[in-house]
């Protein structure tokens, strides 16, 4: 499982790949400045090798970009995709002096964000995935508060109501033991969970 801790914000990542494949069909990318959070969550059509250099595609590419906007990210990430597979692409970015994040979608992975006051914030995906293809984004923008956590996960993660992790537990640590233990091996799953604080 991967840490990342800033004087804002506090994250793990943690990834699984399918029985029998040594390559994972998913990848992330995260970073953490004075100023924001970004990372971005792939899931390569399938599994195994193409699936693979998908999702890699689409890391490399906002890593290499990481000071572009969302949209502009997004844009990268399906040129990436040009003769590839294709894969479902989430991005996060989170902006801690304004205290809002962007987030865009295309594709069957889940982000929700709970605040401490009880709103639960669960932007909905555009069906779909990138593949080079022209494709439409919705980028969206919404307010967070302190202690607010959050998680973005792929449709590997076995666990069927992640909200009621977010809601019940104060640790994310505690959250992200809970979940990386009910991985079953039937699917490559990754799951990012972080606290803004």
């Amino acid at each position: 499982m991967n840490y990342l801790s800033s004087k804002a914000v506090e994250v793990y990542g943690f990834q699984t790949t399918k029985a029998g494949r040594e390559l994972c069909g998913d990848a992330y990318f995260m970073k953490a400045t004075d100023d924001n959070f970004l990372c971005v969550l792939a899931d390569g059509l399938g599994s195994g090798e193409y699936a693979y250099y998908s999702s890699q595609a689409v890391a490399r590419a906002v890593k290499e970009q990481s000071d572009e906007d969302v949209e502009a990210l997004m844009k990268a990430c399906n040129r990436a995709l040009y003769r590839k597979r294709g894969a479902a692409v989430a991005i996060l970015k989170v902006c801690f002096q304004t205290r809002k994040f962007v987030y865009s979608c295309v594709g069957n992975i889940r982000f929700y964000m709970y605040s401490p006051s009880g709103r639960l914030t669960y932007p909905l995906p555009i069906t779909g995935y990138l593949s080079g293809k022209p494709q439409h984004f919705k980028t969206e923008t919404f307010d967070y508060e302190s202690n607010s956590k959050f998680i973005i996960h792929s449709d590997g993660v076995k666990e069927r109501d992640v909200k009621a992790f977010l809601k019940k537990c104060e640790s994310i640590e505690l959250i992200a033991d809970q979940l990386k233990k009910q991985q079953a091996m039937d699917d490559d799953a990754t799951f990012i969970i972080g606290r803004l604080r």
